[in-house]
């Protein structure tokens, strides 16, 4: 996965320290000095600001002391909780913080060598499809010899000061990272896609079924090496880092560093009666303020847990930050929860396998409608299909299908100001089967995201078979930007983008002609189909001018539900559009009836007698047979 990381900013992180070291210098690193305007993009500064270097803050510095914990972290003064809350879960992972800080071992302070030391560091974060090197020096913002930003517990302890500033960089300066979004950094500490829960609008406090269901999800992203965190809304300024009776605080993000069932009881009680308690254990990224509620540090309900369980849970009574919670409680006084996944794509794994569709796309602008690709939500109808359109299949009876739309990030700088996201969100749309081109018109919506400020947007969701038509936009029309579209299901979705919107014109169009209608045909069901005493394994079939499309086979019913739409491009408008009803059989299809269709526009929703096939002759009968056909549309080609 990291054999094709990119150097950010054409800057190579080998051949900058190989300079260094030939020419006897520490590291200077030109594209973020160590000036006020890698601190701010906005404002006059507060105190006087001092870049020192690690070696002139303390003795002895390091990378790591004792190790890399969640413990090691403390904000500073700018306000991104939201970063160091992902840092507290990044650093419980040590396969995924070993990504994030590459060859740590050998960026390493080596006190037998100091010759060998130059100055430079380098981190890894994906960012908008690709993972990337981040080079840094190691001069750092300081105040009265104090970090003033992210800080551990140890003062000769660098490691996080050191990935903040890197994470800076990224962002444009320090400022930047103030206020920013817990799924953003958790991406970007992984690869994974971030998932937004809205407990308050879920009411998960008062629903135990839906409750249930989170917690295992929760515990399931947990246990397959996902991060985690919480939060309560601020709805206002004066809400913001407000601190509840409870201890826990508003607008703050936590870190959620443990998930598990605790079993209650003492001795051989507790292993036979096997009562387990939902438990999230969650870290303040301020190192201190928890929560005072049930199941905090010194509280009695711990009586109900043996000893030898609270030492599995790494249950302190210090007020470091870190706190245990039952998820009903995590439910009721938190309003959100993130949850990043780790998608796994490796067929060699023996937990659940994403194919994954990864394509990117831009919102531009254009006289031409036709070459517009900027038009707007769907509150904007003149517009709308305008914007970019990717088509994907879903080829399971029915699939959970994982969807996620990233812009590209946009940097803090003096010149420009605040990187500001744009409103963004997507519509998936249920199309016909055979679709190739573009949508011109509104369909059968399947699925909707939200639209916000967001740099990702997700939705999951579960579909039935069936081709979809995602189109992701700007809420406003006119605004570009590149965006990333990832789209994860079980067995491949052949995700690709429509680009056009007809069918092309060649050299042969004016011999064999061109297309002049377009029509939508859909067909619902089927009534009075009997081959058993448990009816018939039938399917459709749609056919026009030598294109057809097939229904997936509906077994044992007599009233079959098909669902199957098709779109054709017709040169010879005076054909009728046939459809067909088969049975299916080892050894041979058998077919049961079939209508035929005239494109008139008034024939919408039309109920058809099927002419089923009599089994003792060649000769369709009136056996009794009905099917359910609509002519969706049926519109001349330019019009589309």
């Amino acid at each position: 996965m990291f054999s094709c990381v990119k150097p950010y900013g054409e800057q190579n992180y080998s051949a900058l320290k190989r300079a260094c070291l030939r020419r006897k210098v520490l590291f200077e690193d030109p594209s973020f000095p160590a000036t006020d305007d890698s601190l701010y993009y906005k404002g006059a500064p507060g105190p006087a600001v001092r870049w020192q270097r690690p070696k002139d803050i303390c003795e002895d510095p390091r990378l790591f002391v004792d190790g890399i914990s969640s413990h090691d972290l403390h904000q500073g003064q700018v306000g991104n909780c939201w970063f160091v809350a992902a840092c507290s879960s990044l650093a419980s992972r040590e396969s995924l913080w070993q990504k994030v800080i590459p060859d740590w071992k050998e960026q390493e302070w080596d006190p037998e060598k100091p010759d060998a030391y130059a100055g430079i560091f380098h981190f890894h974060f994906w960012r908008f499809g690709e993972w990337v090197d981040v080079v840094i020096d190691d001069r750092l913002p300081t105040v009265n010899n104090q970090l003033i930003y992210c800080h551990s517990n140890s003062r000769n302890e660098f490691w996080c000061a050191l990935v903040e500033k890197a994470y800076a960089k990224l962002a444009g300066c320090y400022q930047a990272l103030d206020g920013g979004n817990t799924a953003d950094a958790l991406v970007d500490f992984t690869g994974g896609v971030s998932e937004p829960i809205d407990l308050t609008e879920g009411d998960f406090a008062n629903d135990e079924a839906k409750r249930n269901a989170l917690f295992e999800r929760v515990l399931k992203v947990h246990s397959r090496g996902g991060l985690i965190s919480a939060s309560i809304k601020a709805l206002t300024a004066a809400d913001m880092e407000a601190r509840l009776a409870c201890g826990l605080v508003k607008g703050h993000a936590y870190a959620i560093t443990d998930v598990r069932k605790v079993r209650l009881g003492h001795g051989l009680l507790a292993f036979f009666k096997s009562e387990k308690l939902d438990m999230i254990r969650l870290r303040n990224p301020w190192g201190e303020r928890e929560w005072t509620g049930p199941w905090s540090d010194t509280s009695k309900e711990w009586k109900k847990v043996s000893k030898s369980e609270r030492e599995k849970m790494g249950v302190t009574v210090q007020d470091d930050g870190e706190f245990w919670m039952t998820f009903e409680d995590v439910c009721r006084y938190f309003t959100d929860i993130i949850k990043c996944r780790l998608i796994n794509t490796s067929y060699l794994s023996v937990h659940k396998t994403w194919e994954e569709a990864r394509l990117r796309g831009s919102w531009t602008r254009h006289e031409d409608p036709r070459k517009n690709r900027s038009g707007g939500c769907i509150n904007h109808k003149d517009t709308f299909f305008q914007n970019p359109q990717y088509i994907f299949d879903v080829k399971k009876p029915e699939d959970e299908v994982l969807i996620c739309i990233q812009q590209r990030p946009k940097q803090s700088t003096r010149r420009d100001g605040k990187g500001e996201n744009l409103v963004i969100g997507f519509d998936i749309y249920k199309v016909e089967e055979n679709r190739q081109y573009r949508m011109h018109s509104l369909q059968q919506r399947a699925a909707s995201s939200i639209y916000i400020n967001s740099r990702s947007v997700f939705l999951r969701t579960d579909q039935p078979a069936g081709r979809y038509v995602i189109i992701p936009t700007t809420f406003e029309p006119g605004h570009t930007g590149e965006f990333l579209l990832r789209v994860f299901t079980d067995v491949p979705s052949n995700c690709r983008e429509l680009c056009l919107d007809e069918p092309p014109r060649s050299c042969w169009s004016s011999l064999c002609g061109y297309p002049q209608l377009v029509t939508q045909v859909h067909v619902q069901r089927a009534a009075g189909l009997k081959d058993s005493p448990t009816g018939a394994n039938s399917y459709v079939i749609i056919k026009c001018e030598g294109d057809k499309v097939r229904s997936a086979m509906q077994k044992g019913t007599s009233a079959p539900k098909y669902d199957l739409k098709g779109i054709f491009y017709r040169k010879k408008p005076g054909r009728p559009i046939t459809v067909q009803v088969w049975n299916h059989h080892v050894l041979k299809d058998e077919f049961l009836g079939q209508v035929q269709l005239k494109a008139d526009p008034d024939d919408l929703q039309v109920l058809h007698t099927l002419h089923l096939q009599d089994q003792n002759s060649q000769q369709p009968s009136d056996l009794p047979g009905t099917i359910a056909v609509s002519l969706l549309s049926s519109a001349s080609l330019t019009a589309v």
